[in-house]
């Protein structure tokens, strides 16, 4: 039984099932600081195929989900204000099948993730350096959001 119970618990980190032997890839977004782009692209895909996706997002660095983009993606109807910040050193040793940077400042300092099949890059400006009043800055994170949902939905439909 114990025996059995690890086995489960191995194909789970695989992203497998025991039951139906099929596997469920395994996706990590990366951005700078985890606060915006990352964040988004995890709650969009959460939500067009979470159940098809095993998915999580991180940063190189670790500061807060930025407040404009939890409300730009409440807009769509996505709650992301109980995503938390992190950094990937924590998920260097995950079997990963893709891992999606979406910056270039990710892009360049992202280290190579054991088992990763594909890495992918989508470069998404970063929203976090518009400037303005609060409504200017609120649109730069609904132009960013809504390339992101694009681009995912394409993404997504070629799998």
């Amino acid at each position: 039984m114990a025996r059995l119970r690890h086995r489960r618990a191995a194909s789970r980190l695989r992203g497998q099932s025991l039951e139906d032997g099929v596997s469920t890839p395994r996706v990590l977004f990366l951005c700078t600081h985890n606060s915006a782009r990352s964040q988004m692209a995890e709650g969009f895909l959460r939500s067009m195929a979470g159940h098809r996706f095993e998915v999580q997002s991180a940063g190189t660095e670790k500061t807060s989900v930025h407040s404009l983009a939890i409300r730009a993606m409440a807009e769509r109807g996505i709650d992301i204000s109980g995503h938390a910040s992190k950094t990937y050193d924590s998920l260097m040793t995950a079997p990963w099948d893709y891992v999606i940077t979406v910056c270039d400042d990710a892009n360049e300092r992202c280290p190579l993730f054991p088992g990763a099949a594909k890495r992918l890059h989508w470069s998404f400006a970063d929203p976090s350096r518009a400037t303005g009043d609060e409504e200017a800055r609120l649109s730069v994170f609904r132009r960013v959001r809504d390339a992101i949902e694009a681009r995912l939905s394409e993404w997504v439909a070629s799998r």
